[in-house]
């Protein structure tokens, strides 16, 4: 990983639009910080298209996109839930869910989910749903570094057993996430672009960036030439198959405000 000092002014200028994780990306201990939150104005006023993309259940993510008296409402385009099979995007006033599956799949996938949840917390000791249960539409979650904190023995077994289900897997900072159907935040991010431009990221790869900092953030690393890692990814980025190809001098909300600044500095040039 290259310091993001080493990020040069034509890749940054080139960019039409910013990909973003969210937890210990965005936030700090568990918020938004003045200057992160600024920073998502800042690119958004600047013309680019700005989307958070979270392993993170769909009805968490409404309450940041609404605003209210406690939260300013985020200066985002659309937000990508559960590791890219979801999504709010525009609509009217507001947003409107949109799946990747259609109703039925879901449907069946649940009941099947439900099974596997109960079988893979039976075999891991302390494994727990995470806290947002009964918010997600898509797959099932566990608690191993938010409210829970697990060895990594034990978070290796879980994903083991889910593999061994059928399930695809990931890992973010703080959850252990699986699901049926070939999720991650690399497709996601193709779908939203392809439903809310009509156009096809595959094609313009270069002309976007993710900043993220765990492992399922690994597909959008892989992917895009433009990747930036705020600097708490250095605690796991031993373990990562794909890494980001800059890194921030300031972890979490402080770091996503250097990538912006960055970005709005050679847009400027």
């Amino acid at each position: 990983m290259e310091p993001l000092s080493a990020w040069s002014v034509a890749d940054r200028k080139g960019l039409v639009g910013v990909f973003t994780d969210i937890d210990d990306t965005l936030t700090t201990h568990g918020a938004i910080t003045p200057d992160a939150l600024q920073a998502l104005a800042d690119l958004r006023n600047s013309g680019l298209q700005v989307i958070p993309v979270t392993g993170r259940h769909v009805g968490w993510c409404l309450p940041f996109l609404n605003g209210s008296d406690s939260s300013p409402r985020w200066p985002v385009d659309a937000m990508v839930a559960e590791n890219g099979a979801v999504a709010w995007v525009p609509e009217g006033e507001g947003f409107a869910k949109r799946h990747q599956q259609d109703a039925e799949t879901r449907r069946v996938n649940w009941a099947r989910m439900q099974a596997v949840s109960q079988e893979v917390m039976a075999a891991v000791p302390g494994l727990q749903r995470s806290a947002d249960v009964g918010g997600r539409d898509t797959d099932i979650s566990f608690d191993y570094n938010e409210f829970v904190h697990l060895p990594a023995e034990s978070v290796a077994l879980a994903v083991e057993l889910l593999q061994r289900a059928g399930m695809h897997t990931s890992v973010s900072s703080i959850h252990i996430h699986g699901c049926f159907g070939d999720f991650n935040k690399w497709h996601g991010a193709c779908w939203i672009v392809q439903e809310l431009l009509g156009r096809d990221l595959a094609q313009e790869r270069e002309r976007w960036v993710f900043v993220g900092d765990s492992g399922n953030d690994q597909a959008m690393f892989a992917q895009l030439p433009n990747s930036v890692g705020v600097a708490n990814i250095s605690k796991v980025a031993d373990k990562l198959t794909h890494r980001p190809r800059y890194v921030t001098p300031s972890e979490r909300g402080a770091g996503f405000a250097e990538v912006a600044a960055a970005i709005l500095a050679a847009r400027q040039a």
